[in-house]
């Protein structure tokens, strides 16, 4: 699930409106009244092709056996299957089966068990299970679960099949499933067993290192196990300040801050550093993580931010970007991004709590539905924030030449840095090597990037070179991998020679799935090298990169041309002085 790093509100309009009650997100398969035409979206209400996805079987399993009979009807009709949550925030097409044949199997009723077992420090949970859910009943136990990705609104078998991780290199480190220790995956089998049966793969099992990152290309993940610790509090400080030496800087700031993070704003010359460790449980303090992009916003709120950057975006005014930029950095500065002290405001640091109230947020998505002025920012029905993600894993000895050289691509203007800057800068987090096939050999860094999406997919955007030239210096330049729920299709070219394992993984697929069930036309793209056909315009939402002028969009002034720091690069730059032939 994706995490989503972005800011919106200016102070005004948050503490006019500090006490609305949101709309809950809608499900995310919408079907018609017969039930017979099901289309799935994502939360974004829009895939990275804007196609949509046309269901034509939906299954919603509430126990083990309904999904295992689930996925023996579909062996034996010769379907497809694919799995959804209650949540869907993938934002490639992950979740959606290929056209034809296929069901999707739904695990937002499958979420009733949550068994902790305070004596071996093990909490076991159905996949659908959400996990603010699974946090709350592990600290009613006096446990900790100690990894999270900072957006709740995943569930537990979607958040480790997509790699969903925070931010630590200690212990196990930061990706939560380097904290798994057993899976239960329902598979397809022989008529002779029902067409389909449930493997129990616990931690010596060597198929673990496959089942835990699988995309959800193996089977249904039907159980998880995750280890926990005695129940610790965290003290948080963020600390603004200029980005001198950020490169020299971050893997110190890692070593010393067991969930330490970095939020770089290159426009703004700043950086944030946030000192976040544990503390006994004894220290005063009932501090709460509320994260202010992932608040209730008003509807108001959310659409004049919105039309605000279109004007900028319409009349090519960086300036008025960032304007936006400065106010929002000032705001989030002011507020401690979220942080309240004793659960209620920010009154100065540290702010210390409780872990499971400092790990993760998302508190737009269970304000009740009292007052219908509110909703998640991103939410499409109210046409507010729209947005690509960017998302680059990179090892974390070649992280510094990449700081470096985006410092070389700002200086030449830094004033083109603000969209991302108006959203979240780039977001720094650190997770450890992991054993998982389609997980981090080594320890690496993460970078996120949140930047303006047009409503129409042949609309170029203002600067999008800058934004396509760091996706491309960090991708093929320095070998990053992208994070599997997040990025544009253009992040994936090549990810097969990422991935050391991935043989091993696809072994383990051809063992457990040896008819393809689990595969759809995103995955054999992604696995197999299918590179989707180059068409007119397929550069400006990153369906390709360009190779040629009609690749980007001509008529509107932008070209295709090569990087200004990263020459190899092939971007999409606006020109007002360049004619067509």
């Amino acid at each position: 699930m994706p995490i989503h790093n972005f800011w919106i509100l200016q102070s005004v309009f948050f503490l006019l409106y500090w006490g609305s009650q949101a709309i809950p997100p809608r499900p995310p398969i919408q079907c018609d009244q017969n039930k017979t035409n099901c289309t799935l979206f994502n939360s974004y209400g829009a895939w990275n092709d804007r196609k949509q996805c046309h269901v034509p079987n939906v299954a919603y399993p509430t126990t083990e056996e309904e999904l295992r009979q689930a996925v023996a009807y579909a062996n034996q009709n010769r379907l497809k299957v694919r799995v959804v949550s209650k949540f869907s925030h993938t934002i490639p097409k992950l979740a959606c089966p290929s056209n034809g044949n296929s069901l999707l199997i739904s695990t937002s009723n499958y979420s009733s068990n949550i068994l902790v077992d305070e004596a071996n420090l093990a909490v076991t949970a159905d996949a659908g299970v959400g996990l603010r859910d699974l946090i709350d009943k592990v600290e009613e136990a006096g446990l900790s679960l100690v990894a999270a990705p900072y957006w709740e609104g995943v569930s537990i078998g979607g958040l480790i099949s997509t790699g969903a991780h925070g931010s630590s290199l200690w212990g196990r480190g930061g990706a939560v499933h380097d904290h798994v220790i057993g899976i239960s995956l329902v598979v397809p089998a022989k008529q002779s067993e029902g067409y389909a049966k449930t493997i129990r793969i616990g931690a010596q099992d060597p198929l673990l290192n496959a089942a835990k990152v699988s995309l959800g290309m193996l089977g249904v993940i039907s159980k998880v196990t995750l280890t926990l610790e005695k129940g610790f509090k965290r003290s948080i400080t963020y600390n603004f300040t200029d980005d001198a030496h950020i490169e020299d800087m971050f893997i110190d700031h890692a070593k010393k801050n067991e969930f330490g993070d970095i939020t770089w704003y290159p426009s703004r010359h700043t950086a944030v550093y946030r000192y976040d460790n544990r503390v006994p449980l004894s220290t005063p303090g009932d501090g709460v993580f509320d994260f202010l992009g992932f608040q209730a916003n008003n509807i108001l709120v959310s659409k004049s931010t919105r039309a605000t950057e279109k004007a900028a975006e319409n009349s090519r005014n960086v300036n008025g970007k960032c304007t936006m930029a400065a106010t929002f950095l000032g705001y989030k500065k002011l507020i401690a991004n979220g942080l309240k002290r004793d659960g209620l405001i920010f009154t100065g640091y540290p702010v210390i709590g409780n872990q499971g109230k400092m790990q993760t947020s998302g508190s737009c998505l269970y304000s009740a539905a009292i007052r219908i002025d509110s909703s998640c920012a991103w939410d499409p029905r109210i046409n507010g924030l729209f947005f690509y993600e960017s998302t680059a894993i990179f090892p974390a000895t070649k992280f510094g030449e990449f700081i470096r050289d985006v410092q070389r691509l700002r200086d030449i203007k830094s004033e083109n840095f603000c969209g991302v800057d108006i959203y979240n800068g780039f977001l720094i987090r650190f997770i450890k090597a992991s054993q998982a096939y389609l997980g981090q050999s080594e320890d690496s860094i993460v970078v996120d990037f949140n930047y303006y999406r047009a409503d129409d997919p042949l609309t170029p955007r203002l600067n999008q070179d800058v934004w396509e030239e760091v996706e491309q210096m960090a991708f093929f330049k320095y070998g990053a991998k992208p994070h599997w729920a997040k990025n544009r299709n253009s992040a994936f070219l090549n990810v097969q020679q990422k991935y050391h394992n991935l043989n091993k993984f696809l072994a383990v697929k051809k063992q457990l799935d040896p008819q393809n069930m689990f595969s759809s036309e995103w995955s054999d793209e992604i696995f197999y090298g299918k590179e989707a056909v180059k068409s007119d315009g397929c550069a400006l939402e990153g369906q390709c990169i360009c190779s040629d002028d009609r690749h980007c969009s001509p008529l509107k002034g932008y070209f295709c041309r090569q990087g200004l720091v990263y020459t190899e690069a092939k971007v999409c730059r606006y020109s007002s002085t360049t004619s067509i032939a």
